[in-house]
């Protein structure tokens, strides 16, 4: 009895010590993270009040106390980069110890979906996968965050990884890359912070401080304050489940709960043809031009049964289900950048002929297998099955209904992502932030000059460093090629960027020959981290690099022609083509009406722009399109020369705006 009592005391006492825990710090703060060398770290959290709190590293201690509420807050001595530490943080009885924490510098990788996408679904990312393990490159993945006001801290656990080849895999391609080059040029750690959301509009990343003088903006913020997310996205959870619902209801390859197009003895004579990988809008006939709903795709292969088998499908939008000789061997729901890779159990293939059935549900956008040819092959133990190419596909449902408007999305609140995403590590010390984003601004490029230099200047006054340098990515091409000269909202984004480069500290690399016609996601991420590193290595560390595209330095219409000239050519001026031939230039007359233009070298870095169809032009426009592709001028370098206009002309997004005030 004297025992049984003694027990329950034991876990009385140890329940009453746990529950009374008050030691805490910021979420950011975990083993593996690096720390910005050569600068004052704060570090911060929770204590009993009124208590002691001593953080030690290296033996030097370093003590506050927290206040009535408990916060806390000190900071570290600047420290050189390279230098391994652990930290540990105590408040009478109770202790943090965070390990293997190393100084380097740091940099925020921001924006919307090409930032975000997975380096496992990269172009080469199986190549480059067993050189990722390097423990001077350390990662941390910011959850998807909104918030109505700013907040402290981050809502959920957070984690530092050492750089490997299991962090690796969904982290930031871009990102990664980006921190591969500065890291084997600098010899220095490099610390990288990926904070991105997919489909993203830059006013959702950007704080109330930046709209204070814009009234409509001041007015959805007031009201962000009182919106109950939760009960948002219940409703909203309620919507998306009965609009889903129809994509099994009325699939046609579906007979109840059974998927009667995934079996054997299916009559396909009337099923079509595709290539893949693509998406579905641009690799077949006309049918499937805008289509949301469900594809049934079919093929046969070779194969020889062995005991480890798997199938890599790379990244399919939205969701998918696999089966092979009528066995479901894998699924995954709405992950429209992640790679498929199931397992094939022991017994489903066998020896010669087998066939492969994959059912894809697309809710918006481009659907289907997206990714890159080599991502596509069955795996056994002798062989690698590729399986891009001609596919047999049938449209099992398609859907008209619109899909339910998600109000608690973060394109619905201005803030809400700075709120929840940024505001928590505006106190860390960082080098800079590279970003990638506009896409969902597109439709508004105009007003986008005024929302992005906000931003942009937005950062620099929340992490308190009025010089941080920002580096971001103009928009890659993207959709099929105009026949004609026509209006362009990615155009006018990408001109809209390039407005930002007048603020001090800026720097802007372009994409747009690294693009895809068919894929908003273009695969090549690896240029993308490169290009980017080459910025900074110029711009931020003075290194003797060069990453600057060819941009308009004057131009002047003379007669029948206009004859433009460059900076930024290195050694001169080349055209990508094999008999010299220069494309991508547009030319106008008085009235607006532009027309495809011959051009030609005159020298290394100007050329001579022309139409036989326009006698007295006033205006030349360059790589105009959401797709310059094929615009060829580029630089000694290999860089792309960058979109211009020379005429000031009133565009597509003038007078669109978010709000109109």
């Amino acid at each position: 009895m004297y025992l049984r009592s003694l027990i329950i005391f034991f876990i009385m006492v140890t329940g009453i010590s746990r529950s009374h825990s008050q030691l805490t710090v910021a979420k950011l703060f975990t083993d593996n993270m690096m720390l910005q060398c050569d600068a004052k770290i704060p570090v911060w959290g929770h204590a009993h009040p009124k208590t002691t709190v001593v953080v030690t590293q290296n033996k030097l201690k370093i003590q506050t106390k927290a206040n009535e509420n408990g916060e806390w807050q000190l900071f570290l001595n600047p420290t050189p980069c390279g230098e391994k530490t652990s930290v540990t943080i105590t408040s009478g009885s109770e202790e943090i110890l965070l390990s293997n924490v190393i100084y380097g510098d740091v940099w925020l990788c921001g924006g919307q979906s090409n930032m975000e996408w997975y380096f496992e679904s990269s172009a080469g990312a199986s190549d480059e996968l067993q050189n990722t393990d390097n423990s001077f490159i350390r990662l941390l993945e910011i959850p998807h965050i909104m918030s109505n006001t700013p907040d402290n801290d981050f809502s959920e656990k957070l984690h530092w990884d050492v750089c490997s080849q299991q962090s690796v895999k969904q982290f930031s391609a871009v990102g990664y890359y980006f921190g591969k080059y500065l890291n084997e040029n600098l010899h220095k750690p490099i610390g990288l912070i990926s904070d991105n959301y997919g489909g993203t509009v830059v006013e959702a990343w950007t704080s109330a401080q930046a709209f204070s003088d814009l009234p409509s903006f001041k007015k959805d913020i007031e009201k962000l304050k009182n919106v109950d997310f939760e009960y948002e996205r219940r409703n909203g959870d309620d919507a998306q489940s009965n609009w889903l619902a129809k994509f099994y209801k009325n699939d046609k390859g579906m007979q109840d709960t059974n998927f009667v197009w995934a079996g054997r003895d299916v009559n396909r004579s009337d099923w079509k043809q595709m290539n893949l990988p693509s998406y579905w809008e641009t690799a077949a006939d006309s049918e499937l031009v805008e289509l949301d709903g469900v594809v049934w795709f079919y093929r046969k292969f070779n194969a020889t049964p062995s005991a480890h088998s798997s199938v890599s499908l790379g990244p399919i939008d939205d969701s998918d289900m696999v089966w092979i000789n009528g066995h479901l061997v894998g699924a995954t729901y709405n992950q429209y950048n992640k790679d498929r890779v199931y397992s094939i159990s022991d017994g489903i293939l066998k020896n010669g002929e087998n066939y492969i059935v994959i059912r894809v549900e697309d809710y918006i956008g481009g659907g289907g297998m997206a990714g890159s040819k080599d991502k596509i092959f069955i795996q056994t133990d002798t062989e690698k099955i590729p399986l891009d190419g001609k596919w047999l596909y049938k449209i099992g449902y398609r859907n008209r209904d619109q899909m339910p408007a998600v109000s608690f999305g973060p394109n619905n609140y201005p803030t809400c992502l700075y709120n929840g995403m940024i505001a928590p590590l505006k106190r860390l010390p960082i080098k800079g932030i590279i970003w990638y984003q506009g896409e969902s601004n597109a439709s508004r490029a105009y007003e986008y000059r005024d929302l992005f230099k906000r931003f942009i200047l937005d950062m620099r006054q929340q992490f308190a460093i009025d010089d941080l340098p920002f580096i971001f990515v103009q928009l890659a091409n993207f959709t099929p090629q105009d026949s004609i000269p026509i209006e362009s909202q990615w155009a006018e984004l990408r001109e809209a960027q390039s407005v930002a480069l007048s603020l001090p500290n800026t720097s802007m690399i372009t994409c747009i020959d690294l693009g895809d016609a068919n894929n908003i996601h273009p695969s090549n991420k690896n240029e993308v981290g490169r290009r980017l590193a080459l910025a900074a290595l110029e711009d931020v560390y003075h290194q003797k690099t060069f990453y600057k595209s060819p941009s308009l330095k004057s131009f002047e219409f003379e007669n029948y022609y206009c004859k433009i000239c460059f900076e930024n050519v290195g050694d001169g001026l080349v055209a990508d083509d094999k008999f010299g031939y220069i494309y991508g230039f547009t030319i106008a007359g008085d009235d607006h009406k532009f027309e495809w233009a011959k051009a030609e070298l005159i020298n290394s870095n100007c050329v001579k722009v022309w139409s036989s169809k326009i006698e007295n032009p006033k205006s030349v426009r360059y790589a105009w399109q959401n797709n310059p592709d094929p615009a060829n001028l580029f630089n000694s370098k290999g860089f792309p020369c960058l979109p211009f206009r020379t005429d000031s002309w009133d565009i597509s997004t003038q007078n669109l705006k978010r709000y109109n005030d």
